[in-house]
């Protein structure tokens, strides 16, 4: 009995333990509980704060936005309002002004129709007075008023004619001296409004191959392929141990030309036989002859010329393969028909007339034939056999003084021949040569401290240098402008005299938004 009471309290005790030991658990983690609580509510306040901090910045930057926007809509319709008053004032101003006019112009109105009374009183008053001087007149002359005018303007007639004569004399001695000056004007303005070309021709033509293995079979067995490529072709094939290249050698162009398309079109396709290169030159020459009168309309198209006969145009076609002192014959003729069109433009002469007379000025050096006559003067024959008009036909006789001009258009294509034929890269230059010196004056100009860009126009004539504005001022162009001059006088060759231009500007540039 005491063992089970001794247990029971024994548990009791142990209950009571557990039971405080519980009870302190449960108070710490309440406590954690409340202080884990409180943390959330203090970052949560913290958190809140800074929410509303963020909202309050937005909502004052949007607010203070829209109060500049709000200002500034409110200066310019400050300044639109006293615009507006401006122009109120100036309005009213001017319609004062207006009224003033108007009185002005009514008392001028009422002024004019009192003069216009006493002007009309006292016409009738001359006419009265006119009627008693004539019927005196002709009373004491005893003659009629009709024979006394005729007698006054028989007078007056050979005073006229002697003082037309003196004028006319003294405008033909004015034409003496101003007609050389009007003459340079007039062709400086020619040549300044034509833009030009440069081609130069020579009497080979290289046609260049991959390898050199293609030579043999050009050359075929025992030379054949390349017989036959030269008598089919009429053009000398000249395979030496230049490397990748064969030079074609003829005098002709269009012969040339047929032979580089032929050899292009058998290397090509690969067979290469006497056969073959019969037929393959047959058709090439037909392409070449369908290409001729292709750049002959074409020509003729580009520079508004009509009605040409077909022969004629297929000679102009012919000149895009002719050269004349190295200057492409075709590019010398639409030059020169530019030039014609221009001057006569200038002379007050039929524009379209000239540039055909321009056009067809050189036709004599491409007949199909080669008879023993002038090229000038062929070319009128032949522009006479197709029906050409006349002074177009005088014109082109008559460029090289073969035929006497009847016309003013053939001086127009004689000078305008020279001026195409005498330009700067026009004849007898390489073209190498001329870019060259062109490069070269650029280069010179460039060499200078300050000089920003060079440009050389004219064909060289004339050299613009533009200089930066904050390295060089107004008084040091002067002297870089003679500098240049000086040392291209002591390092290059030029034909004439070269025009130094320095150019120095300061530009600012602003955007409205």
């Amino acid at each position: 009995m005491g063992v089970a009471i001794a247990f029971v309290a024994g548990l009791a005790t142990a209950a009571l333990f557990e039971r405080r030991n519980a009870k302190s658990t449960a108070s710490e983690i309440v406590e954690k509980a409340r202080l884990e609580a409180e943390v959330l509510k203090s970052n949560e306040v913290m958190k809140g704060k800074e929410e509303s901090m963020t909202l309050k910045s937005e909502a004052e930057k949007q607010a203070n936005a829209r109060l500049a926007k709000v200002q500034a809509s409110e200066a310019k319709l400050k300044q639109r309002e006293m615009q507006l008053n401006q122009q109120q004032g100036e309005l009213q101003r001017k319609r004062n002004e207006v009224d003033g006019m108007k009185t002005n112009l009514d008392n001028l109105k009422v002024n004019l129709e009192n003069q216009q009374t006493v002007l009309d009183d006292r016409r009738k008053e001359v006419e009265r007075m006119e009627k008693t001087v004539r019927d005196t007149l002709e009373h004491v002359s005893g003659l009629s008023a009709e024979e006394a005018k005729e007698k006054l303007v028989e007078s007056l007639r050979d005073e006229a004619k002697t003082a037309a004569a003196s004028y006319i004399n003294d405008i033909m001695d004015d034409a003496k001296l101003t007609a050389n000056k009007e003459a340079k004007r007039i062709i400086v303005e020619t040549i300044q409004r034509v833009a030009t070309e440069t081609a130069i021709e020579n009497a080979v033509t290289v046609f260049h191959i991959e390898n050199d293995e293609i030579k043999g079979r050009i050359i075929g067995r025992e030379g054949r392929n390349i017989r036959a490529l030269e008598a089919a072709t009429g053009v000398e094939i000249i395979v030496d141990d230049t490397p990748e290249a064969i030079v074609l050698s003829g005098f002709d162009p269009v012969r040339r030309e047929i032979a580089r398309l032929a050899l292009h079109q058998l290397v090509a396709d690969g067979r290469i036989h006497p056969a073959r290169i019969e037929e393959v030159v047959t058709k090439v020459r037909k392409q070449v002859e369908e290409e001729v009168i292709e750049t002959g309309k074409r020509t003729a198209i580009d520079l508004g010329i009509h009605g040409l006969h077909p022969e004629l145009i297929r000679l102009i076609g012919k000149m895009k393969y002719r050269s004349s002192y190295g200057q492409n014959l075709l590019q010398h003729s639409r030059e020169t028909a530019n030039l014609c069109a221009i001057m006569a433009s200038e002379l007050g002469l039929n524009p379209k007339k000239a540039r055909r007379a321009g056009l067809l000025h050189d036709i004599g050096k491409v007949p199909d034939d080669e008879p023993e006559l002038p090229h000038a003067t062929l070319g009128m024959k032949l522009a006479e056999k197709f029906k050409e008009k006349p002074d177009i036909c005088n014109a082109i006789g008559a460029h090289h003084d073969e035929e006497e001009a009847t016309s003013l258009y053939a001086p127009i294509v004689q000078v305008c021949d020279a001026i195409s034929g005498a330009r700067p890269g026009a004849r007898r230059e390489v073209v190498e040569a001329y870019i060259k010196r062109l490069n070269d004056l650029e280069r010179l100009a460039m060499s200078y401290p300050g000089v920003v860009k060079t440009y050389a126009i004219q064909a060289g004539r004339e050299l613009r240098v533009i200089v930066g504005a904050d390295k060089i001022s107004d008084a040091e162009t002067e002297k870089l402008s003679g500098e240049i001059a000086k040392k291209i006088q002591d390092e290059l060759t030029y034909p004439g005299q070269v025009r130094i231009t320095v150019i120095r500007e300061t530009r600012a540039v602003s955007y409205a938004k």
